[in-house]
């Protein structure tokens, strides 16, 4: 039998939705694929028990999205819309040169940066995602389909938002899938807290999401653009072009909102309060609790990025003149740099190091101590070390195929066995074996709950509930 293919199109233009949804059927079978407008899309391939259920499975999902306001089109009229990215107005400083001990050209302009005790993450609007050491080593590329938005970290767990809507896990040797953001969702910036995502975006939204993949709630804010979110374990805090508001983290109700005097283009955070920097060259400090303004920190350009080093004891920014500023805790200027290779489109401080990664795409490392930032005021600063990629470096590309071991290679008492069971519409990984706690919140992939076959699993639980764990196991697809 010959498939039976209906394109359908949804498409807003003064709204952002922008997508496409098709349904192939052939004999017993359907196959669904949907997406962003230009893009290949995901296909999810369901059998039934004969054509004709097959056809009315296929008729309910076309009418479904009838509804919604999809309609009939022919695949390739309409065309992929770009996807935003912050305007680049990236001036050359003039201030003195800021002690940079070395720089990586990632190879296009970068927003994502992540930085912990072992190594420094940057992404690029190629898709590139490098690891590179404390010492300015290149140790890992990764290579996601779309331009990276952001790097974000949830414990032992690190994520990256890409422009196809996707945000992939990269602690395991390949990255994989772990939250799909729906299709007309134009991502700005992401944070995660303890499983649960923060997304927001061009629209002004804000969306939360949960381990699972799940939707939780979604608020519209007050203004557009929102390149800010930052989650804790209480609230979520969303930065637009009107301001800044918080609402708490479990349903989304509405907190506080404090307006400022400029579009917020990026936001930071530490346990008692949270930063935004703005356009009107100021980075502000809000109380997280009732959104009070504590401090200012004047800068003296557009505001791309803001950090702090633990507990606020100094608040540094990135302007889009090419330099960085250093404030102590009350507002007071204590010195201003330029950084030699653009403007810093995030920033994060470790150890008396400051990482930024700019408008050029160049990861960099400066020497934020005392003593090397009173040379570099003097005019005395080391030379840069340009940091390359070694030319075998492995690429490492998304995959949806899970490892396999099978079960009678693991030695005794290593592994566990789980479930993946269909709970209405939602497929579920159970632990089945003893010992396993669900308020971990351990992410299976996508690839496990869907693909059902025997694989290598591993979750990892935080230092708080006991260590590093690692479990491996059967996978038993019971649907």
């Amino acid at each position: 039998m010959s498939p039976r293919s209906t394109y359908l199109e949804l498409s807003e233009d003064t709204g952002s939705a922008h997508k496409f949804y098709e349904v192939v059927v052939t004999g017993t079978q359907v196959a669904i694929t949907y997406g962003r407008i230009g893009e290949q899309g995901q296909t999810k391939v369901s059998a039934f028990a004969s054509a004709e259920k097959a056809e009315a499975a296929a008729a309910k999902k076309i009418a479904e999205k009838v509804r919604k306001g999809y309609a009939p089109a022919v695949r390739g009229v309409r065309q992929r819309r770009t996807v935003t990215h912050r305007q680049i107005v990236s001036i050359r400083s003039t201030a003195r040169q800021a002690p940079v001990l070395w720089r990586f050209a990632s190879g296009a302009a970068a927003f994502g940066i992540f930085v912990d005790e072992e190594r420094c993450w940057v992404g690029n609007q190629n898709g590139d995602v490098y690891t590179v050491g404390h010492d300015g080593t290149v140790t890992g590329h990764f290579l996601l389909p779309d331009g990276v938005k952001c790097i974000v970290a949830d414990d032992f767990w690190i994520y990256a938002g890409a422009d196809d809507g996707n945000v992939y896990d990269l602690s395991g040797k390949i990255p994989r899938v772990a939250y799909e953001i729906a299709e007309d969702v134009d991502i700005y910036w992401l944070d995660i807290h303890d499983g649960v995502l923060g997304v927001s975006d061009r629209a002004g939204r804000i969306t939360t999401i949960d381990h699972e993949d799940e939707f939780q709630w979604a608020r519209k804010g007050e203004g557009d653009s929102a390149w800010m979110v930052r989650c804790d374990g209480d609230a979520v805090y969303h930065g637009h072009s009107r301001g800044v508001a918080r609402y708490d983290a479990a349903d989304g109700t509405p907190v506080w909102q404090t307006s400022l005097g400029g579009q917020v283009l990026f936001g930071w955070q530490e346990r008692d309060v949270v930063y935004a920097g703005t356009h009107d060259n100021k980075v502000y400090r809000l109380n997280k609790r009732n959104g009070v303004v504590g401090a200012v920190y004047d800068c003296d350009g557009a505001v791309f990025s803001c950090a702090s080093a633990p507990d606020g004891r100094f608040v540094f920014a990135g302007d889009n003149h090419s330099s960085i500023y250093c404030f102590d805790r009350g507002g007071e200027r204590l010195w201003k740099l330029g950084t030699g290779c653009g403007s810093a489109f995030s920033m994060q401080f470790l150890d008396d190091r400051l990482y930024i990664v700019t408008t050029n795409g160049t990861l960099a490392c400066i020497d934020a101590s005392e003593e090397a930032i009173r040379a570099a005021q003097e005019g005395s600063v080391p030379e840069p070390v340009d940091v390359k990629a070694a030319a075998g470096l492995a690429v490492v590309q998304p995959s949806v195929v899970l490892e396999s071991v099978p079960a009678s290679a693991l030695p005794d008492g290593d592994g566990i066995v789980v479930e993946c069971v269909r709970e209405g519409d939602r497929l579920r990984v159970h632990v089945v074996s003893p010992g396993y706690e669900p308020l971990w919140n351990v992410q299976f992939p996508k690839g496990v709950r869907e693909a059902g076959a025997r694989y290598l699993v591993q979750g990892v639980r935080s230092s708080e509930r006991g260590g590093f764990y690692r479990a491996y196991g059967e996978i038993k697809r019971l649907l």
